[in-house]
């Protein structure tokens, strides 16, 4: 399991979305944003998400690929 200071599942905020912490921003937002628009104009449409959060949740998640992405080369007959 990640742990990610940057993200804050808790049930009372959006029933346990997954958000920016100290923000009612949902996490999913953020790569939806990012299939069609840039990290800076996400920054600017939620002012509320600091950059260097956006930066953890990414940089974190791509350490998560590249691991799974490990483990598969691993199990390849």
């Amino acid at each position: 399991m990640l742990n990610i200071k940057s993200i804050t599942i808790d049930k009372e905020i959006l029933g346990g979305t997954p958000v920016f912490t100290g923000t009612r921003v949902p996490v999913q937002s953020l790569f939806d944003w990012l299939e069609t628009e840039t990290l800076e104009e996400f920054l600017e449409n939620f002012p509320s998400v600091k950059k260097d959060q956006a930066i953890e949740v990414l940089s974190n998640i791509n350490q998560l690929i590249i691991s799974e992405n490990h483990i598969l080369d691993e199990n390849i007959a």
